[in-house]
């Protein structure tokens, strides 16, 4: 029986070619035909969920350009890792409005680096008005995959960012499961009081390669589970009725032993990958070609590795490559 087709996902937008979370990414995902997009989501002082990859913003806009703010540059540790910078929480949406959004990855990226410091930053609520628009333009039905970045540490400040999230989806017409939403996190713990709020949708957790979730190390200290022990046999059990699935480390799909994908279909889970991107300084040592990071290595060749595993979606940073490759 042939496996069916992942959803495609395009990962913060389409960051291979612009800028990521800025509103061009995100119209050209919606363009090059993915099924759904995955924005990151953190929160300003005033409580406006904003699209960025970190709460620390000075990789990703201008920030740093403006001498109002060289105030606000502090160090923080966020899920027990020290940072300098500027972060979101000490901004109000106001002041965010100002800045314009940056490519993070700017020597292996520079064409997207072509449009730096043009875009402003997006609310989660424009990019949710932003997919009811394309699905009409297009007309398909685009669905969005929700990721929150560092609930326990906002909470742990004051900025609890499930009321958030439920404002904004309620208001947006997201909540009620008349429109294709997933909601990820590498904490179960939100995740879960997000079920309990009631807004339909399906959960997934993503799941590192390495280390513990934030959430249970806050809660347990040392005697918390690594994420690796999260997705064994025992560990996909604890998690069948919990979460609807899983999101992991393509590193661990790429392990000829790695039966992820089997044993959480034998749970009812479904898994997702993150995230299938052709330079080499991103593939497997096997798959890299050519010189340089940002030559395309055989992406296809790893790429086809993930497929075969009967994975059921995978994020990528260039939509047409990866809807090219993955839909049947």
């Amino acid at each position: 029986m042939p496996r069916k087709s992942p959803l495609v996902i395009g990962h913060r937008g389409a960051p291979g070619y612009r800028p990521e979370h800025s509103r061009s990414s995100y119209e050209l995902a919606l363009a090059m035909g993915v099924d759904a997009v995955e924005p990151d989501v953190v929160a300003t002082r005033d409580g406006v969920l904003v699209l960025r990859h970190e709460n620390e913003i000075s990789g990703t806009t201008d920030v740093a350009e403006h001498p109002e703010f060289a105030s606000r540059r502090t160090s923080k540790k966020i899920d027990g890792v020290s940072l300098t910078g500027w972060f979101t929480e000490d901004f109000t949406w106001a002041e965010l409005s100002t800045l314009r959004t940056r490519e993070r990855l700017p020597r292996l990226r520079r064409s997207s680096a072509t449009f730096d410091d043009v875009q402003p930053i997006l609310r989660l609520s424009d990019l949710l008005e932003l997919i009811r628009s394309g699905s009409d333009e297009y007309g398909r039905e685009i669905g969005i995959v929700l990721e929150i970045k560092h609930a326990t540490y906002f909470e742990s400040i004051g900025l609890d960012l499930v009321p958030l999230i439920v404002r904004d989806l309620r208001q947006g017409g997201w909540a009620g499961g008349e429109l294709p939403l997933v909601i990820e996190a590498f904490e179960r713990t939100v995740l879960e009081r997000l079920k309990r709020e009631g807004i339909a949708a399906s959960y997934v957790y993503l799941i590192e390669a390495s280390g513990r979730p934030f959430d249970l190390v806050y809660a347990m200290g040392r005697a918390a589970p690594t994420y690796r022990s999260q997705v064994t046999p025992a560990g996909l059990d604890r998690l069948a009725g919990v979460v609807d699935g899983v999101s992991v480390s393509k590193s661990m799909l790429l392990d000829a032993s790695a039966t992820i994908v089997t044993d959480a279909h034998a749970r009812g889970l479904k898994v997702f990958t993150w995230t299938c991107r052709p330079e080499n300084a991103f593939l497997a040592a096997q798959f890299r070609a050519g010189k340089g990071k940002a030559t395309f290595g055989d992406y296809e060749a790893e790429w086809r590795t993930i497929a075969d595993t009967g994975i059921d979606g995978v994020f990528v940073d260039h939509p047409d490559l990866g809807v090219a490759f993955f839909r049947d």
